[in-house]
């Protein structure tokens, strides 16, 4: 976790120029990490993940060079509905308006016309949130829902599942530690916070007319000692990828953390009124799917299929030619089981080809629910794609649900695990956060500062397997939309046959360890998606099919 020591450190690296605002360090204090030479801090272009390796020097999937030399020219066969499981979408968004899927079935009239027990479900649907429109925005982790069934009187234990129900101990100490290091971690971006507000102030009068970034800052000469000083921290926390907004978010999130997904007594549920977790009650929720904060969902859209109309602007969207299918079933803190069963299934009804799935968890009580809706999109040929998560763990030892591995044997046939690479070359390869594994992961994609639709008519770049993971879907659809004729368990085949192999390139594993392995150790093919020879395996294998 990036933010752990090294918000401290920052704060002792500003002691000299915080002693002019009366400020000193915080006591036992671990000393400032060396500074990173300004020189070597350095930003990827927007569009990094789109681009070539071999001729513009990043791991991106070859995307541009796919348009420009094997679709200029070229009309896709059919439009793609890819389905995105996630917290929303912006529906307003202008360059996701036009890839909206629209229900022909249902008008928005109060009344369920096509008879299948959604209401108005134009853009598609929200499993959590009320009939009377009430939404759910925060909810708790799995584990803390387990932990309370664990201190439940009153039944509550009794309905655990029993693998869960004789784990309780353990379950009851990995709350107390999971809960005491959110505290720990929401106490040192404070510090940081309050460092970054001490040198705000002297960076911005020294760029003006400029805005204070990373670039900015790096040009700067200092006149003074507390200038420098300023400087300094501010390139040693944008090296680490720390910068105001950053912190900022990573301030929201760990308050969250501790107000909500750690909080015993917290029960959002009664706003779906589903009684959860009784799986045989369905048909619940209602048809906003943006919810209160679509940020997550919005920017995964946009890396899938946002349009590209402007000549002049940053290509985003991945395929055109594709429609979204938005699902809202993950709030701020762990999804339930329940309502990712329901979300995959309405998906595979609603026809969708593909279903992307930007989220995951540590513990999965109901899993053999999910398990059933995977196996019931798994027959009706959907390509599940699914993020790894962001734990830098082993997902060989830890797994992360929902998993394409069902309780009562077996493997869901089409589906693909991902995990991030970054733009940073050398040894940094593999997103430091990403999770990894020989047998769990099946392929790396970008994950690390991709640049996408967020709401309100913006753009931002965000970093986490919840990014690699669309960028998957949005080759698949890519592949879909110019070959029809290929399954959902072709296209699998197409995207894992044609990554861009590396398994002897010797990389940085993720997570703390710090140390070396081969890139082919932490995947089954030891690649990265690659659009460009994906569309040409893919013209291959269509041109072999009647």
């Amino acid at each position: 976790m990036r933010w752990q020591g090294l918000c401290v450190s920052a704060c002792v690296a500003m002691t000299v120029s915080a002693c002019a605002a009366g400020s000193t360090a915080p006591a036992g204090a671990p000393p400032a990490p060396s500074t990173p030479t300004p020189g070597a801090v350095r930003e990827a272009p927007l569009d990094w993940f789109l681009l070539d390796a071999t001729a513009d020097g990043y791991p991106g999937i070859s995307l541009l060079r796919a348009v420009h030399e094997l679709l200029a020219h070229r009309q896709p066969k059919r439009t793609v509905l890819v389905a995105v499981i996630d917290n929303g979408v912006d529906t307003a968004h202008a360059k996701l308006r036009g890839r909206l899927w629209s229900n022909p079935r249902e008008t928005p009239n109060g009344k369920d016309d096509d008879g299948d027990g959604y209401v108005d479900d134009i853009r598609g649907w929200n499993l959590i949130g009320g009939r009377d429109g009430k939404n759910v925005d925060h909810d708790t982790f799995e584990l803390t829902r387990l932990v309370a069934q664990c201190g439940d009187t009153n039944g509550g234990r009794l309905r655990m599942p029993a693998m869960y129900r004789d784990r309780c101990p353990e379950l009851q100490s990995e709350f107390r530690r999971k809960r005491s290091e959110a505290e720990g971690v929401l106490s040192q971006v404070a510090q940081i916070d309050n460092v970054m507000t001490q040198i705000m102030p002297y960076l911005k009068r020294a760029v003006v007319p400029d805005s204070v970034t990373t670039a900015s800052v790096q040009r700067l000469v200092p006149s003074n000692d507390t200038l420098r000083q300023a400087r300094q921290v501010y390139l040693q926390l944008a090296s680490a990828g720390i910068t105001p907004s950053e912190i900022a978010e990573a301030k929201k999130g760990y308050a969250s953390q501790v107000q909500y997904g750690y909080n015993l007594s917290y029960n959002p549920r009664p706003i779906v009124g589903d009684d959860y977790p009784d799986t045989l009650v369905k048909l619940y929720g209602n048809p906003d799917v943006m919810g209160p904060d679509p940020m997550h969902g919005t920017h995964v859209a946009g890396i899938i299929g946002a349009a590209r109309d402007v000549p002049s602007a940053v290509p985003i969207g991945i395929a055109q030619s594709v429609r979204i299918l938005a699902v809202r079933a993950v709030p701020d803190g762990d999804e339930r089981d329940k309502d990712i069963a329901y979300a995959i299934r309405y998906a595979a009804d609603m026809g969708a080809q593909v279903i992307n799935m930007s989220f995951g968890k540590a513990y999965s009580p109901y899993k053999g629910v999910v398990d059933a809706a995977v196996k019931y999109a798994d027959s009706k040929g959907v390509l599940m794609v699914h993020a790894a998560g962001n734990e830098g763990a082993d997902a060989d030892k830890s797994a992360s649900f929902p998993s394409p591995i069902y309780l009562d044997g077996g493997r869901a046939k089409n589906w693909i695990e991902v995990g991030s690479v970054s733009w940073k070359g050398a040894d940094s390869l593999v997103s430091s956060f990403s999770n990894y594994g020989k047998a769990a992961v099946d392929i790396f994609a970008p994950g690390t500062d991709i640049y996408s639709t967020v709401p309100g008519g913006g753009y931002k770049t965000e970093s986490g397997t919840s990014m690699a993971s669309p960028v998957v879907a949005g080759v698949a659809a890519l592949v879909m939309s110019y070959y029809p004729n290929l399954s959902a368990a072709d296209v699998k085949r197409v995207i894992l046959e044609s990554a861009t192999r590396m398994p002897d390139r010797m990389v940085a594993r993720p997570g703390a360890s710090g140390d070396v392995v081969k890139f082919g150790d932490l995947s089954a093919t030891g690649g990265i998606v690659n659009a460009y020879a994906a569309l040409k395996l893919a013209e291959q294998l269509s041109a072999a099919r009647p």
